[in-house]
């Protein structure tokens, strides 16, 4: 004589596998976290030493404002890749949506060449971008944009 019971357990089987649904929550929520944290571990680890002036202009954070890093080096950084000049061109093209209404602000250290500032100023004038800016220190240590 067989009970309902047994007859749940013939038809369907011991069901033993992994949930796999919280590992790929966990996983999605580690990769969105690690995507947000990535630009700012980048822009922390570029050395450059700003140049002081007396007067500033402050700016604020805009996503319109693309930020690129001249180093004492000559090296050119833009959104944490490193470039070479003769890729600025084709960088700073990809990189800007509204040439007219975006923002090229330069970071560049106090001791790189001037060559190097002004590559970067000249690809984005040949961009069509129209608004750039240099970052500089305030002397009382604060930084500013121009």
């Amino acid at each position: 004589m067989q009970s309902n019971f047994d007859n749940q357990f013939d038809d369907h089987g011991l069901i033993a596998e992994i949930n796999m649904i919280p590992l790929i929550d966990v996983a999605l929520v580690l990769l969105i976290i690690f995507m947000v944290l990535t630009p700012f571990l980048v822009s922390s680890h570029i050395q450059v030493e700003l140049p002081k002036a007396s007067s500033s202009v402050t700016t604020d954070s805009n996503p319109s404002v693309l930020e690129v890093y001249v180093a004492k080096d000559g090296s050119i950084n833009i959104k944490g890749r490193t470039i070479t000049i003769e890729k600025l061109d084709d960088t700073i093209k990809v990189l800007t949506t509204k040439p007219k209404l975006d923002t090229v602000l330069i970071k560049a250290d106090k001791e790189s060449k001037f060559e190097n500032i002004v590559a970067v100023m000249d690809s984005a004038k040949k961009n069509g971008l129209r608004r750039l800016g240099v970052c500089v220190k305030k002397t009382d240590g604060k930084i500013k944009s121009k």
